[in-house]
């Protein structure tokens, strides 16, 4: 499984394909996104990528997210996410991953913030028909009507649609198809509309629920072209490089010296042998 990407959204726009089909995209931008941080089993219990994109200022970041920056050795990011991947696709912290990450023809899932309405009635925010608009309702033609029962059960449900805040909530668009990258800019064209208003952050990632069927670079595109090597962590019971190659040099030594002293003593009984004969 791999990592995603943090876009922003830079607004709708139209292109056509090879037969002159009018296809409505969102353009999205990617902007410096770099691995801020990794997650793993035995410390974290879960394995992740954590990435930040945008900038801004040093002076407007809290010190703990200064000294997380600094670790990592990156520049201090607006937004900063996190993307489960499997233990084989891990990347080094500091990489940069690029728009080409996606390919033109897979499906995506975008998460995003709608746009917030603020305080909605019934027929806007639960599409509601509303009561007649002529005989029979005095001046409440938009109200959501009755919301329970008098005696039993005396109170209101808890979950019951009716009039509050709408909007600014997180929205999850799936299988939806990208058009086309372009990694020299930073952009990303995906098919159709996604939640959220312009210049706002989206978390791109690949479909869950459907395959794709090109060919995806892994474990992720870095910027200028390449592919990044995932990261191996090596068992702790294993000792480094060097150490085995010395331990190996005495072994061989060992072995040498209990040969030569093998190959010595038979030859040694044999003379032996032959002085007592001939004392005999």
């Amino acid at each position: 499984m791999r990592c995603g990407l943090i876009a922003q959204k830079l607004g709708m726009s139209r292109v056509f394909d090879s037969t002159g089909l009018h296809i409505p995209v969102t353009v999205l931008k990617v902007d410096n996104c770099q691995v801020v941080g990794v997650r793993n089993n035995e410390k974290d219990g879960y394995t992740a990528l954590q990435l930040g994109a945008g900038q801004v200022k040093a002076q407007n970041v809290k010190r703990p997210m200064r000294g997380v920056f600094a670790k990592a050795n990156v520049e201090p990011k607006r937004k900063l996410a996190e993307f489960r991947v499997s233990e084989d696709a891990v990347v080094e912290v500091g990489a940069q991953l690029s728009a080409a990450h996606f390919v033109a023809g897979q499906y995506v899932d975008v998460i995003g913030t709608s746009k917030g309405k603020g305080f909605a009635g019934a027929m806007k925010r639960h599409n509601f028909a509303g009561l007649r608009a002529s005989h029979g309702v005095s001046i409440s033609h938009r109200s959501h009507g009755s919301t329970g029962n008098s005696q039993d059960p005396g109170r209101v449900w808890k979950g019951k649609k009716m009039a509050g805040h709408l909007g600014d909530a997180q929205v999850t668009i799936q299988n939806i198809e990208v058009v086309s990258t372009d990694a020299e800019r930073g952009l990303i064209l995906v098919r159709g509309a996604i939640p959220g208003a312009k210049e706002g952050w989206v978390l791109i990632s690949d479909a869950i629920k459907r395959k794709s069927d090109v060919e995806l670079p892994f474990p992720a595109e870095l910027l200028g072209g390449g592919t990044a090597a995932p990261v191996e962590d090596a068992p702790k019971d294993e000792a480094p490089a060097d150490e085995v190659a010395a331990e190996e040099v005495v072994t061989e030594a060992a072995q040498a010296e209990e040969i030569a002293e093998n190959t010595d003593k038979p030859a040694d009984d044999a003379g032996d042998a032959g002085e007592v004969e001939t004392k005999e």
